[in-house]
Formats: C-alpha cells, structure tokens, sequence
C-alpha cells in the first residue's frame, strides 16, 4: 500500500465562533468562506449587518454573498468595493451603511507561504499575529465614491493591505461585537476594545503555541460574551486564519474484503504520521491481532453511545457504524455550540475538526448484521455513511478527505 498522504504545502486553516445578540433568532453577523477546487484560493469574508436580528442577518448575508462572488470572478477589489458600497443602503438616522466587512483574498504563493489581499469597511482592523506578536501592515485608504447623494453624500473609505503569511502566521478578525463587550460597564465603559483584544489573543498563543483557529475563534468571542455579563448585547463573531503544518488523521473502518490485507493495513497504520481512529468491533480486533496490542475495555461517556475501548499507539477506538452515523449527523447539523457532550460520535468529530488532511481507510466487507431488515431504517452501511462524512468535511469545513477502499 503506497504512502496515504504527501508532505503536504502550507495549510490554510479557516474558522469561526459566533454568539448571537442575547434574544434574537438569527445573527446580524455572517462570515462565508469558499475554496477553489484545486485549493489554492480561500476567500473569506465577515460582514455586519446594522442592528440586528433578521434585518441585519438579511443585509450581511447580502453583502458577503455579492463580495465573495466579485472576487472569485477576479473583479478587482477597488471596483467590487464600489460596486458593494453604491448597493447598500444608508441608514437615515445614523448615517451608516446597513453592513460593514471585511474580506481576505488567500492564495498560495508557494509551499511554504501565502499572499493575501485584505478588504476592510468599518470593521474592527483585522489582527496581524506574526512571530508570537501583532504586526502592524501599511494600509491604502481608498475613497469611494457615492452614486447616489442622497443616501450617503460623502464619500466611504475603504482599506486595502497586502500581506505574506509563513508556517505559524495568523490573522484574527471579528466585528465590533467583541470591541464593544462590556460597553457601560465599571470595568469597560467604552468596551472591552481592540488593544484588550489583542492581549488575549497573544496571551492565548503563549499559553497554547498551537491552539486551532477553531478553539482561538471561540475562546475570543466567549471571553467578549462574558464581558457582556447578562448576555451578549450585540452578535459576536470572531474568525481566525492560522497557517501552519497540516494536521493529519486516519481513520480505519470495516474489515477489508480479503483478509489476507490484515497484515498490510496494520503496516499502513503503523506507518502513519498523524493521529489514528479506530472505528468498528472487528476494524479494531484487526489491528489488536496484527500488532499484538491488547484491546481495553473502556467506560460509558456522559453523552451516551456505546462504551470506547483501548488500544496502545491508537487515539480513538470506537463502535462502528452507529458512531459514524451520529458523527454524520452532528456534522450535518453544522452548529458552533458550546457545552458539547461528551459521547463516542462527539469525540470522533472533534478528531476530524481538529484535522486538516483525513484519510478513510475503509473495509469493503458486508457486516450481515447491518443488513437485517429489523434494523433501523436509516442505519446506511459504512461506505455510504463515509461519504456523506467526506461531503460534509470537504463542503463545510474546508477539510482534505481521502477515501480509500480495501
């Protein structure tokens, strides 16, 4: 079996957390991000809607939506700026654009760096993390100017900067959600603000060198939510682009169909750089036999699902197919939610999160008992289930997904 993954390039990691304005049932806050099919270009883009509720939701969904689309056709960024500024409204009584932005251009330069184009209106400046401290880029003001004067007789400033970012390099950006947390407060009359911020971020480098843009997004805006004390005031939302090594994960499911393959799967296994899951009763007694490791008993999890076992050299060893499933689903539902369960499904998605580059090693033998018409209906043997895991990493996450059948 020849090697699962290549030295990888650069990877680009792509996340977010957001809170909702306490009381409301949808964010005023949307962030959009897509990458090219070869996977060169990621474009990323945080708009805020004004106010918030439904309204705001509808307006920075606009807004995103039309700036992700003008910048993958390669308008240039001074004209998609122009074309999104003359097709916002501007409030009467504030004097402000319905949305504001900011948007991230990525592409890979070379392997081992990337050049980004940075958009900003209105937002929060976006935070340059470079070497374990903030870097300040030097930033064009562009004027736009105004079709219409009425709705807004003076001219918008829009911010453009250009940066390379190199293995370790971040850049944090959030709305004025999290400047504005604690706004009125003893503490922060004015708001938490940006200078706050940026000591959290740098102090969470320090304590964690290698936290995930996932775990810093959500770390950010919970710190901000608590700010607030009664409640997020405003939709917070924050996103990180880390660049850095790919983090790899393997994942072997379902015997193969010849069983003489036992003996070089569990080579493969051993061989692999990056960490390991075991999903299934036999996938497991495979590896255990071939590489003379004892399988553990483990306990029940608080969350329910069946009980996790033990293998020295292996991070996760699960069920099979009911872990998978619910690992399907909990992806499908696509929420960022905290005080996550702690079960089987919950850990495994956490694992395939938390990785960049996942490699399915699936096993082409029938598991009879999978196909007994008592089961449940929507109980989909494994590969079908592995699929619809890939298609919901690849679509969602931004995730590199390898599906390899035996």
């Amino acid at each position: 079996m020849t090697e699962l993954l290549a030295p990888g390039v650069i990877f680009v990691e792509v996340d977010y957390f957001q809170v909702k304005k306490a009381g409301q049932t949808a964010a005023g806050d949307i962030f959009l991000y897509q990458r090219s099919p070869s996977g060169g270009r990621i474009i990323t883009t945080l708009s805020d809607g004004l106010g918030s509720g439904i309204k705001a939701n509808v307006l920075a969904s606009l807004t995103a939506t039309m700036l992700n689309k003008f910048v993958s056709f390669d308008i240039p960024i001074k004209r998609s700026a122009e074309l999104i500024i003359n097709s916002l409204p501007v409030c009467s009584v504030r004097d402000l654009s319905y949305a504001t932005f900011t948007l991230l251009d990525i592409n890979h330069s070379s392997k081992d760096s990337c050049s980004l184009k940075i958009l900003e209106y209105d937002n929060p400046p976006a935070i340059i993390v470079q070497n374990d401290k903030i870097i300040e880029l030097e930033k064009d003001r562009i004027p736009i100017e105004r079709k219409n004067k009425k709705t807004g007789p003076e001219k918008e400033i829009v911010s453009f900067s250009t940066w390379t970012a190199y293995p370790g390099d971040r850049i944090v950006f959030f709305s004025d959600g999290v400047t504005q947390a604690g706004m009125g407060s003893e503490a922060y009359p004015p708001g938490w603000g940006i200078e706050n911020a940026k000591n959290f971020i740098l102090k969470q480098i320090e304590t964690t060198p290698l936290i995930s843009a996932r775990e810093l997004s959500e770390n950010l805006v919970t710190e901000a939510e608590y700010k607030d004390m009664t409640g997020a005031k405003d939709d917070i939302t924050c996103a990180v682009v880390y660049f850095r090594e790919p983090r790899d994960l393997l994942v072997f499911t379902g015997p193969p169909y010849h069983p003489e393959s036992d003996k070089e799967i569990a080579e493969t296994f051993v061989a692999f750089k990056g960490k390991k899951i075991v999903s299934g009763g036999t996938s497991a007694q495979i590896i255990s036999r071939e590489l003379g490791k004892k399988i553990e008993r483990g306990n029940l999890l608080s969350g329910g699902g069946p009980p996790l076992s033990k293998i020295e050299g292996v991070d996760l060893v699960c069920e099979g197919i009911l872990t998978l499933g619910a690992t399907a689903e909990l992806l499908e539902e696509n929420k960022k939610v905290k005080n996550r369960k702690d079960s089987p499904a919950h850990r495994m998605t956490e694992y395939l999160l938390n990785s960049d580059r996942i490699v399915f090693l699936v096993g082409t033998k029938i598991n009879e008992a999978h196909q007994d018409p008592t089961m449940p209906e929507e109980l989909e043997i494994r590969r079908n289930v592995v699929k619809k895991i890939a298609a919901l990493l690849e679509e969602n996450f931004l995730k590199e997904v390898h599906i390899q059948y035996v």
